[in-house]
């Protein structure tokens, strides 16, 4: 697998809203988008230090896998997975699934700013979930 850099690190949150300002404010970042993912069913807003993002996601129905994060981390929100950077998505899941890697998305698909992205499972990656992801544009 040819990983380039951590693309981003998502972190959960109960509140956009609520936790825009602690990042914007205390930390003295800003906010260049907020997006909606509907069929993850997740909003997100991303803020950027360096060459990695922070993305935060609250979700948007109790059925999405960030609302039971949340649940099951007391009603509070952490980090939730890291992404990793590379020009191949497709190519890096069947790198990994030869090496035994468990995987939540067999293929590639769609994610927050354009990126095609998939998962590893965390029960493969040390307990990490995980996020390949690939900006399309830079093919």
């Amino acid at each position: 697998m040819e990983l380039s850099q951590i693309e981003h690190l998502g972190i959960a949150t109960p509140s956009l809203e609520a936790a825009i300002p602690y990042y914007e404010n205390v930390l003295g970042l800003k906010c260049y988008a907020i997006e909606e993912v509907a069929d993850q069913k997740v909003k997100t807003a991303f803020f950027k230090i360096g060459e990695v993002k922070l993305e935060l996601l609250e979700p948007t129905c109790p059925e999405s896998t960030i609302a039971k994060f949340i649940e099951k981390n007391g009603g509070r929100g952490g980090i939730h997975h890291i992404a990793f950077k590379t020009k191949d998505v497709a190519a890096a899941l069947a790198d990994a699934e030869s090496k035994g890697v468990v995987l939540i998305d067999k293929a590639p698909r769609g994610g927050a700013e354009g990126l095609n992205i998939a998962f590893l499972h965390p029960k493969s990656t040390q307990s990490v979930l995980t996020e390949i992801c690939e900006n399309p544009n830079e093919k």
